[in-house]
């Protein structure tokens, strides 16, 4: 990209849903120094490079810009007056940025959180997202609205992006193409059977969790490539299938298997569904208490380690799959 755009004096990255915290700057770190590091080995002087951080209003913009100095410090040369870093908060299913503006565009597990939560889910009553089985119709209703968010993403970034720019994106996605295939709801499915079990103990209403439901999507590879390609404006660069598991960090490129002896201890059980436990809990939690108010929150994902705990054997070995895909502006 760089080279084909003859080495521009400013380049402008954007992060869009950046989140705040330690991690906000990885990104963008690899990013900055993979520039920095292309134009001196072409023997060029390295750009300005303009950092654009990316979230929803209500995101802790204030805690991300003191990290800047640590961010500074990471990268491979002083960067004093060549490297900015500015917020631009609202949603990436609207417009950002100005037209034709940004060379390159990245999005970290963000583009599975749909823009809303989709019409015609008066079905789908005791649970928090789809789950096996359920009517076709209630998939199709997720899927349209998966389809209409991401196809107004690339829209979006079309008209900011400048021709020959780049785009990458990770997002959560499936590997079967049974789309009501119960492998593909895993982790959901144990929330909403931990809020059924606060719902028998009458400490959640009925009503609240019958109209309580996650605006997410897990799509499968020919779903992100038809929205693609159906938009128009950019081209499949690279598109990798990433494979991992429920209650573990390994991946790799082809399906992974759980290495741990199939006795596992019930003390490593439990530590192993608990950290399990607070990767949901750090995701959901700020949907849940919206809804169902923070009272709850300690006792559902007691709950939730105890279902998990208990469908370990089935699920210890179930990939999760992840996509990586990218993209060039035509």
């Amino acid at each position: 990209m760089i080279v084909k755009m003859d080495f521009p004096g400013c380049i402008k990255v954007a992060d869009l849903g950046c989140s705040s915290g330690e991690n906000t700057f990885l990104v963008m770190s690899e990013i900055v120094n993979t520039i920095i590091t292309t134009y001196q080995q072409k023997g060029q002087n390295p750009p300005e490079i303009d950092c654009c951080l990316n979230d929803l209003p209500d995101n802790d913009f204030n805690t991300t810009f003191k990290l800047i100095p640590s961010f500074h410090e990471k990268l491979k040369m002083n960067v004093k007056g060549k490297c900015f870093v500015s917020g631009s908060p609202g949603s990436f299913y609207t417009r950002l940025f100005p037209s034709k503006s940004l060379h390159f565009v990245h999005s970290s597990f963000c583009l599975h959180w749909l823009s809303k939560v989709p019409d015609g889910l008066e079905e789908n009553k005791k649970n928090v997202y789809l789950r096996s089985p359920c009517p076709p119709n209630l998939y199709e209703s997720y899927l349209n609205q998966f389809k209409n968010d991401f196809s107004t993403f690339l829209r979006m970034r079309a008209e900011e992006t400048m021709p020959n720019g780049r785009m990458a994106l990770t997002l959560v996605g499936r590997k079967t193409l049974d789309p009501l295939s119960k492998h593909c709801f895993k982790d959901w499915s144990l929330v909403s059977d931990s809020l059924l079990d606060l719902v028998y103990e009458g400490v959640v209403k009925e009503s609240d969790l019958e109209s309580f439901n996650l605006p997410y999507y897990n799509p499968d590879e020919s779903e992100v490539k038809e929205v693609i390609d159906n938009e128009g404006s950019f081209e499949i660069n690279n598109f990798e299938t990433i494979f991992g598991l429920l209650f573990s960090y390994k991946t790799g490129r082809s399906e992974v298997k759980d290495d741990c002896d199939d006795d596992v201890d019930h003390s490593r059980r439990f530590e192993v569904v608990k950290k399990r436990a607070n990767l949901a809990r750090s995701i959901i939690e700020p949907m849940l208490v919206a809804h169902f108010g923070d009272a709850i929150i300690d006792r559902l994902f007691e709950k939730y380690i105890y279902h998990a705990g208990q469908r370990y054997d089935t699920l210890r070995n179930k990939p999760t799959v992840n996509f990586f895909v990218s993209l060039a502006r035509k």
